[in-house]
């Protein structure tokens, strides 16, 4: 299939999730109202006003940032799971399976239950980001033995990284003396987009934008990785630099959404893999790709996590973790096969 028509139909894709997304609900607003009262915000001309206030402030202040919100979230794992690959030639490198979340979430955690407000607003997403680069630098680390890293090595350090993290994450919330900050910081772990406002959206709008931004911008580097160390080497690639600097780049984004949303799993392995089947591995093509896939992806896993069982909602990190549980599975026989 053609590239242009494989991004144009990802589009359509994310579009048409959006628009499901924004419309269903438990007050339904029909689709054309949805693009009217979209269309209205951009120029009053271009729609007529034929519905109510109540409907035009359920879509523009309560569903779309949290769309939004997914979408991006969506676009910024699963561009992230594919640099994190291309940086440790492991096809099951992700961004939760190597502990990046978990160490993310470890700093979150820590803002929360001790209200730490060291950089105001940006006290949350700045502990996310220092608690993921830590972890992910140990990783690296640990995988490491004689300037070689295994799969079996990698999964493995980054499964017992994470779950120290997780633990030490664990006795945070169970030894606050503040119910509602463990409650709140209990179902935030499992990954959610409930409650999500304009106010929040910004940060990982623009963090997700830069960093993608950046990716698309060094993707000749990544394909060279993809030829082996040596080679990109003998190509005059710093590996070493570039692999600390992309570390730093993915721990930034990684750090500001798991701040927002909490820990999503898997959305980072699974993309990449559809996103290489698709269109191939040459990172050119495949990074946007994979942010459109992934934010039409998270996009329609938030809708059926808030409408499977409504009036409750299911914490999207669970759904993503139902998904991405066998795919993983099934990658690991593929590759023992």
């Amino acid at each position: 299939m053609p590239y242009p028509l494989v991004l144009l139909l990802l589009g359509a894709l994310v579009v048409v999730s959006a628009t499901f997304g924004i419309a269903a609900g438990s007050i339904a607003v029909p689709a054309d109202q949805v693009w009217g009262i979209l269309l209205h915000r951009v120029h009053p001309a271009l729609a007529d006003p034929s519905w109510t206030p109540v409907r035009e402030t359920i879509v523009v202040d309560v569903r779309l940032p949290r769309v939004l919100l997914a979408g991006v979230v969506g676009a910024g794992l699963a561009v992230s799971g594919m640099a994190l690959q291309a940086l440790v030639r492991n096809p099951l490198a992700d961004p939760m399976l190597l502990g990046v979340s978990s160490g993310a979430s470890v700093g979150a955690v820590l803002v929360v239950v001790c209200n730490l407000t060291l950089f105001g607003l940006f006290s949350l997403p700045v502990a996310a980001f220092l608690g993921a680069l830590a972890a992910l630098v140990a990783v690296y680390f640990l995988a490491r033995s004689g300037g070689r890293m295994t799969t079996v090595r990698l999964v493995l350090a980054g499964v017992a990284t994470a779950e120290v993290l997780s633990a030490l994450a664990g006795f945070l919330i169970v030894t606050s003396d503040d119910p509602h900050k463990t409650q709140s910081a209990l179902r935030w772990m499992l990954g959610g987009l409930a409650g999500t406002t304009w106010t929040v959206v910004w940060i990982p709008v623009a963090a997700v934008l830069l960093g993608t931004a950046v990716l698309l911008g060094v993707t000749r580097p990544l394909n060279l990785l993809l030829a082996g160390e040596e080679a990109a080497v003998a190509l005059g690639l710093d590996v070493h630099r570039f692999r600390a600097a992309l570390f730093t780049l993915v721990a930034l984004m990684i750090g500001t959404i798991v701040a927002v949303s909490g820990q999503i799993g898997f959305v980072g392995l699974i993309m990449p893999h559809v996103v290489r089947l698709l269109v191939g591995a040459d990172h050119r093509r495949a990074l946007p790709a994979a942010a459109l896939l992934g934010a039409a992806f998270l996009i329609a896993a938030d809708l059926a996590a808030r409408t499977v069982m409504t009036p409750e909602e299911i914490p999207v990190g669970i759904l993503t973790a139902l998904v991405g549980g066998p795919f993983f599975l099934w990658l690991m026989r593929r590759r023992t096969a």
